[in-house]
């Protein structure tokens, strides 16, 4: 397809999107009396026009059956989660046994690596990617500590090349095999926050078992941006926020993955907790733990229902539309975005570098763009013009137009007010 540069033609790329009446379904902020344009889907999506809806009905269900509603509400409270698991599965790419709700994402990492970080002998080094997400960062530092181990000896960091943004996959695999049988996790982030990078978790994680390490995924920019095939990868475990690119609301409920290999093993190591015991038997209040058959071994207390609530309202819609035609429009509205930016760079003294690959099997919904020239003073004019978009240091913006709710016309519009941004402080 041939992009234009105009109005008119952003306007009928959007009459002819099949996925345009779910922006419908969405609440946007609004600065000056117009909707924002929305590029921070990978921070915090917005809110569902739902997710009142089902906070509401747990609500009257507390008013008007307290604490009968774990069993007689509308929506029983003790399976409530439950009912996440099937469209989470098609999401992430998994059985519904495999997946399941709680928490939050670093604290369910942790608990992950209870059952998956098992250092012993010579095999205790865990591989992560350089300047991983600071929460990862801490995370694993304050784990390998805990064991006893120094995190400078204990972590081996994935280096970028000099001069280069992002991994190349050979240089992962070279590293994972250079540690071999000193390395007891892979454990790295799916989609690089900073840049949009999109790894091979295929390969990865076969190399990973190859050298006889686990490996797991934080899929906080993942899940529900990328397709993704955890069981038929072969993956050990994940984890996700649910509050990206999902829309359940500020902090709320993470999901996680184990795959069902797993299950069943009343021995492997693991924090356990009444919710993770056997559903049938759970209210017995027998002293020692029967797990469940499934990923829900690992939960812990009883679910958190007015932060899945929202979650649940969030993923009616990804049901209903399903994850092809997700990243089908995706695909489609970050390469109109990408075409935008280099017209608009051609008309401004400026030097735009889109540091995200441009391959697009090695990206989402995600652009990070290097604005050479340009200050923090862009960015502050962009939010005060309607857009809003984060910055990172030293001088890079990410732009992430989610699919459900984002418009080929606000690209376009973006793009205007972009060029205006720039060539006003000339």
């Amino acid at each position: 397809m041939q992009f234009e540069n105009t109005l008119a033609f952003a306007k009928e790329l959007d009459a002819k999107d099949e996925l345009k009446d779910y922006r419908n379904s969405f609440l946007f902020p609004k600065i000056n009396g117009k909707q924002v344009i929305y590029f921070t889907g990978n921070s915090l999506g917005l809110q569902p026009k739902n997710a009142k809806l089902y906070v509401n009905e747990v609500m009257k269900d507390w008013e008007e059956l307290a604490v009968e509603g774990h069993f007689y509400a509308e929506k029983p409270w003790w399976d409530y989660h439950e009912r996440l698991a099937n469209p989470l599965s098609k999401i992430v790419g998994a059985k519904p046994s495999e997946v399941s709700v709680m928490s939050t994402l670093t604290v369910n990492l942790h608990l992950l690596m209870v059952s998956f970080y098992r250092p012993q002998g010579k095999r205790y080094k865990i591989i992560c990617e350089e300047k991983a997400f600071p929460s990862d960062q801490y995370m694993l530092q304050s784990q390998v500590r805990y064991h006893g181990y120094d995190p400078s000896e204990a972590i081996v960091e994935i280096k970028k090349r000099t001069g280069e943004h992002n991994f190349r996959i050979e240089d992962i695999l070279e590293t994972i095999e250079e540690v071999g049988e000193e390395c007891a996790l892979v454990l790295i982030g799916g989609v690089n926050y900073y840049t949009g990078q999109v790894f091979d978790m295929k390969t990865i994680t076969q190399k990973g078992h190859d050298v006889g390490a686990f490996v797991g995924w934080d899929l906080a920019h993942a899940a529900g941006n990328i397709k993704l095939e955890l069981h038929d990868w072969d993956v050990d475990f994940a984890a996700w926020c649910s509050y990206k690119y999902m829309n359940s609301g500020p902090g709320n409920v993470s999901g996680y993955f184990v795959h069902e290999r797993f299950h069943n093993q009343k021995e492997i190591p693991r924090f356990e907790g009444w919710w993770g015991a056997k559903k049938d038997t759970r209210f017995l209040m027998q002293p020692q733990f029967d797990p469940m058959p499934n990923a829900e071994a690992w939960q812990l207390s009883n679910a958190p229902i007015l932060s899945i609530a929202p979650y649940l309202a969030s993923l009616t819609m990804f049901e209903e539309v399903g994850m092809e035609r997700i990243i089908k429009k995706r695909n489609n509205i970050v390469r109109y975005l990408e075409f935008i930016l280099k017209e608009i760079d051609k008309e401004v003294a400026s030097s735009f570098e889109i540091i995200t690959p441009p391959d697009q099997e090695e990206r989402g919904t995600q652009l990070s763009v290097f604005l050479h020239g340009e200050g923090k003073e862009l960015f502050h004019y962009l939010m005060k013009n309607g857009v809003v978009t984060d910055w990172r240091e030293p001088n890079v913006i990410r732009l992430a137009p989610a699919p459900l709710y984002c418009s080929y016309e606000d690209m376009y519009r973006f793009g205007q007010i972009l060029r205006k941004g720039i060539l006003n402080k000339e």
